[in-house]
């Protein structure tokens, strides 16, 4: 242990203990305003509705607290319990070189991770979203998505380490610029081949069909000047009951997907104002702005692990011995507990989120019915069981979208 290893240590405890106060805040708020439904909502949302969500918020909320304590102990283990020595040191005597062995060290840990959160997927989707009616999917379909998201992970992901491991050992003091721009470059490539090559690989995507709908919904994409390479229904039914829509792709490659369950819940014109909704992050550029902050949050912790990795109390404090000292362990220390550091960055990011949620149903409500929006709106908060009575200072720090309530009384002054 060294001083780093105390410092660690406290923005570990801080960063929980906020968090966990947090949710006891959103716990509280959410049973005491179990009994009685908004003033806003009473003639939109049934009793027992606004219920169910506020059980299906606290059972989350309980899993969550769980699965942070769980959290807690996996990232102590691997760090000041010595896994991830163990698995640099493990690796290094079979691997014929250092670029193989920080590859598959770094594979084994997040493999272990991976399995040490198994048990809290299966409950969330076999437990909770079960007895609150969500759930649509099978063992063989979960097992399925499992082995498909590692497969995907070692196909995509390894080369892409191997490269960056590459980079950091041969290129020179600049190599973060170089592996900054290669990590940027990757991303952009991912954005523009999700919509054709990988979400095929999860689910069915079939073209809108000839009609009143897909009529309405090209008249507003002519109004708003937007193209796109299709209109797509997706089958989210075949896991889920919670209905979504969203844009997908980059550049010529843009595709607007609507959930097969979402099409099912609203009407043509409440359709229409979400999707107005959706083109508003667009034609207000938060897709580019957020693209733009990632990229720049994304350089700076770069350059900071460029100055990290040459220190030796960086890793020493996190439990890794001078003799497993390598750039792979400095760039995986990097990655776990950077965000026991950044976690009070949270707030400002979820804000900047919410402001571009309210600029973009400003967009909706310009280009389609405000009224519209609401109502759909009121339905998707009901069916997907979301509460309207989050906690001010939960929801400030956690919810990228505006409160219910909030959200609704900006909407309804545009009506």
């Amino acid at each position: 242990m060294n001083t780093f290893t105390l410092i660690f240590l406290i923005a570990l405890i801080i960063s929980s203990s906020v968090q966990f106060w947090l949710a006891k805040r959103q716990a509280d708020y959410v049973a005491a305003h179990r009994f009685a439904v908004p003033e806003a909502f009473k003639s939109k949302v049934s009793l027992e509705a606004h219920q169910k969500a506020a059980d299906y918020s606290l059972a989350k909320l309980k899993l969550g607290n769980l699965d942070g304590v769980l959290g807690i102990v996996v990232l102590l283990l691997l760090t000041l319990g010595g896994v991830i020595n163990w698995a640099f040191g493990y690796w290094a005597t079979l691997a014929s070189s250092p670029l193989p062995a920080g590859v598959a060290a770094i594979a084994t840990v997040f493999l272990i991770m991976t399995v040490v959160e198994l048990p809290t997927s299966i409950y969330q989707i076999f437990v909770i979203e079960e007895k609150f009616g969500f759930n649509k999917s099978t063992v063989n379909q979960f097992i399925k998505d499992q082995f498909l998201n590692l497969g995907l992970g070692a196909a995509i992901g390894l080369p892409l380490l191997a490269l960056i491991l590459w980079v950091m050992d041969n290129v020179g003091p600049l190599w973060w610029l170089w592996a900054w721009g290669i990590l940027i470059g990757f991303s952009l490539l991912m954005s523009w081949l999700y919509p054709t090559v990988i979400a095929p690989l999860f689910n069915k995507f079939t073209p809108m069909q000839e009609g009143s709908l897909k009529d309405r919904i090209q008249g507003l994409l002519v109004r708003c000047g937007f193209s796109s390479q299709g209109i797509f229904i997706m089958d989210g039914s075949k896991r889920s009951g919670h209905g979504n829509a969203y844009f997908t792709g980059l550049g010529n490659n843009k595709r607007i997907v609507f959930f097969d369950n979402l099409v099912n819940s609203l009407d043509e014109e409440e359709l229409e104002a979400v999707l107005a909704h959706e083109l508003g992050h667009f034609k207000c550029k938060h897709v580019i702005k957020m693209l733009v902050a990632t990229s720049i949050m994304s350089l700076i912790s770069f350059a900071i692990l460029g100055w990290l990795i040459d220190q030796d109390w960086f890793y020493t404090g996190l439990g890794v011995a001078m003799e497993q000292k390598s750039h792979a362990a400095a760039l995986l220390l990097f990655i776990l507990v950077s965000s026991t550091f950044t976690f009070f960055m949270q707030p400002v990011s979820a804000y900047f989120q919410r402001k571009f949620e309210f600029e973009a149903d400003d967009f909706a409500a310009n280009n389609a019915k405000a009224e519209k929006m609401i109502s759909g709106l009121v339905k998707l908060y009901e069916e997907n069981a979301n509460t309207l009575t989050p906690d001010p200072l939960y929801s400030a720090f956690h919810y990228s979208h505006p409160p219910a309530a909030i959200r609704i009384a900006h909407l309804a002054a545009k009506a």
